[in-house]
């Protein structure tokens, strides 16, 4: 079974459970899927890297929501959007911890032999190929960053 055939199950039990919530999340990460699948010259069928690549885009967005509606003293907006990010985590493997991360981090710069930042782009993308979608982008590159200065 698909990812993507995963969420419309998912979906479609949540609707029979008729956990409100749990609805609308999945059916803004499923419009989202669409919208990614017909966004370009010609309509594709995403492949389950891609509908990760999808979920961790909403991801974001929530959690970059929930500290907004936070900043601006918007408690139950902020909720709201936690609630929404815990779904959507679900289907996301789980990240890797900071003292995991950081070992590949230096175990990358030693492979590449980065001694400034001017390699911090070659030891990322080491880092991005070895974590995969365990780690966030903005984590590898403030690890490498630190690592190298």
């Amino acid at each position: 079974m698909t990812l993507k055939e995963t969420l419309r199950s998912d979906l479609t039990a949540a609707m029979k459970a008729k956990a409100a919530t749990d609805v609308a999340t999945l059916r803004m990460v499923m419009a989202a899927v669409m919208n990614a699948e017909v966004s370009g010259k010609e309509a594709v069928v995403l492949t389950d890297d891609e509908v990760m690549s999808v979920l961790r885009k909403e991801a974001k967005k929530r959690v970059e929501a929930a500290e907004a509606f936070a900043t601006a003293g918007r408690v139950e907006s902020a909720a709201t959007e936690r609630a929404e990010l815990a779904i959507i985590e679900r289907y996301l493997p789980a990240a890797l911890d900071d003292e995991a991360l950081q070992t590949i981090v230096t175990e990358e710069i030693g492979n590449t032999g980065a001694t400034s930042a001017k390699d911090m782009g070659l030891v990322v993308k080491a880092v991005r190929a070895r974590a995969g979608a365990q780690a966030d982008g903005g984590r590898i590159a403030a690890l490498v960053k630190e690592a190298l200065q």
